[in-house]
């Protein structure tokens, strides 16, 4: 069983801290979903976790070997993914190029198409013309074909209709029924509790919440306190 361990992380961004003595947890099987209000570092840390920036402080534990000085080339070996957040498609290549360009073998190209059929019928189409919802299904699709045992996805449902977002939550989460460790960074936070399992809320860059999801989803008074410490308006 594949488990990532973040003990006390700090990550900076211009020498200022972003992130600061983050702690967290995720196994093969689970997700793991990570809220907060814009600003709060999300995306900071799973830089972080991925080694597109350097962390300042603290480990990054997979199954207890530390690689927070890794470069991310070794952190990908480690089977550690990350979907960044604006679909990062190569636009100018066709889709199953892409997916070419990820995969360990040929059997990786063809899960793609079985996880995400719609793909099929637009593996011609240069990834750039591809609507946004086919370019997030690619890059996930993408980053499952180079067989990570740890998936960092970042705000997958960003500027995709409701019905699509749904459809992705669904797939992610049968993805870690299957054996996937995942760490997801969300917007939508009720889809997201929905499908989770252990949920952190992220707030000028430090935990204030570690707990369950159903007891988070359970709660919306709570969550907006943690979102925003109880003024304006909580996440939708």
């Amino acid at each position: 069983m594949t488990r990532l361990v973040v003990s006390g992380l700090r990550v900076d961004r211009a020498h200022l801290p972003v992130v600061r003595d983050v702690s967290l947890a995720v196994e093969s099987g689970r997700i793991s979903v990570l809220l907060g209000a814009n600003g709060a570092g999300k995306t900071t840390l799973l830089e972080g976790l991925s080694g597109v920036i350097p962390v300042a402080g603290g480990t990054i534990e997979i199954d207890g070997h530390d690689i927070h000085r890794a470069r991310p080339g070794a952190r990908v070996a480690a089977g550690l993914a990350h979907v960044e957040q604006g679909r990062t498609v190569f636009r100018q290549l066709t889709t199953d190029e892409n997916l070419r360009a990820g995969a360990c073998a040929a059997s990786d190209v063809a899960a793609a198409y079985e996880l995400f059929p719609e793909l099929l019928p637009r593996r011609d189409v240069p990834a750039g013309l591809l609507s946004g919802g086919e370019q997030q299904m690619l890059v996930i699709a993408r980053a499952l074909a180079g067989r990570p045992k740890i998936l960092l996805i970042d705000e997958m449902s960003a500027g995709l209709a409701p019905t699509i977002v749904r459809r992705l939550m669904a797939t992610v989460r049968r993805l870690a029924d299957q054996g996937l460790a995942v760490v997801l960074v969300e917007q939508f936070a009720v889809l997201a509790l929905g499908v989770g399992d252990r949920a952190y809320v992220l707030r000028r860059g430090e935990i204030v919440y570690d707990g369950a999801c159903a007891a988070l989803r359970d709660a919306p008074d709570m969550l907006h306190q943690l979102y925003l410490g109880g003024s304006g308006d909580g996440p939708a």
